[in-house]
């Protein structure tokens, strides 16, 4: 770790090297301003002096030249870049490296490995009741690598894993676990409503195959039911959908707005 810090401060001091080195030389090869007006006044300060001029032609003439001089300077010349800014600029870099280093030595530990990803999960597995989603779903994995014909881990790795936001692994997990028992009508309804999740809301042949089978099994699957019910509908198959929606309509309470979209829905549909 002492390594990449050292790097790093080195990068950063060599790209601000680079930075004013490239300012520097753009200003060094500007071409230098005109001595055209100097010269002139010059010129008008010798005429007067051998009497060529009298006093107000003079003064006449380089009063213009003077006015020329200041019109032809500009107003908007970029500042130029000089060695002892380069050295504050540096200076500066190398302090704030250094300073960043000082306290990585003062409140970091740069003698620690990086902890292996089993390790990881060995402490997530100590304390599970205060891990989130995706790290349950990472314990629950190594469970499963370990007993693969464990089908309540399976299960519980299909769950961890769509609260996770990943409903291909969540399919997955489900699909294994049916296949250990496919006459588990929850363990059906989860791998449709995986498949629906992956397929950003759409229900699809597998995901209505899916909940069928789950409806088959277990008549009361009332969210595979919902889907079924929702697939009919896309098809426009409006009588399909009053069929397999009744039953959920009549359990839910009348006042519930669920049931109200359900009936406006199939209503819209007829």
């Amino acid at each position: 770790m002492i390594v990449f810090w050292t790097l790093v401060g080195l990068a950063t001091a060599l790209a601000g090297l680079l930075v004013l080195s490239v300012a520097r030389l753009r200003a060094d090869h500007e071409p230098p301003l005109s001595d055209t007006g100097a010269a002139e006044l010059a010129e008008l300060d010798r005429l007067k002096s051998r009497g060529l001029l009298d006093e107000d032609a003079w003064a006449a003439a380089r009063a213009e030249a003077g006015r020329r001089l200041l019109t032809s300077a500009s107003p908007d010349a970029a500042p130029r870049v000089g060695g002892r800014d380069r050295t504050i600029v540096l200076a500066g870099l190398v302090g704030a490296v250094a300073a960043t280093l000082g306290l990585y030595l003062v409140f970091g530990d740069p003698g620690l490995p990086d902890q292996p990803y089993e390790r990881r999960i060995d402490e997530w597995a100590s304390s599970p009741e205060t891990l989130d989603a995706p790290r349950i779903a990472a314990v629950l994995g190594r469970a499963v690598e370990r007993e693969p014909d464990n089908r309540t881990a399976l299960v519980m790795l299909g769950a961890a894993r769509f609260e996770a936001g990943d409903p291909i692994g969540a399919s997955s997990a489900f699909r294994r676990a049916l296949a250990l028992d496919a006459n588990d009508a929850t363990s059906w309804a989860r791998l449709g409503e995986s498949l629906v999740r992956a397929q950003d809301g759409e229900v699809g042949v597998d995901a209505e195959a899916a909940f069928t089978r789950a409806l088959a099994l277990d008549p009361d699957q009332l969210g595979a039911r919902y889907f079924v019910g929702e697939a009919a509908l896309a098809r426009g198959d409006a009588a399909k959908a009053r069929e397999v929606w009744a039953p959920l309509i009549a359990v839910l309470d009348p006042a519930d707005p669920r049931r109200t979209d359900l009936v406006s829905r199939l209503d819209a549909a007829a």
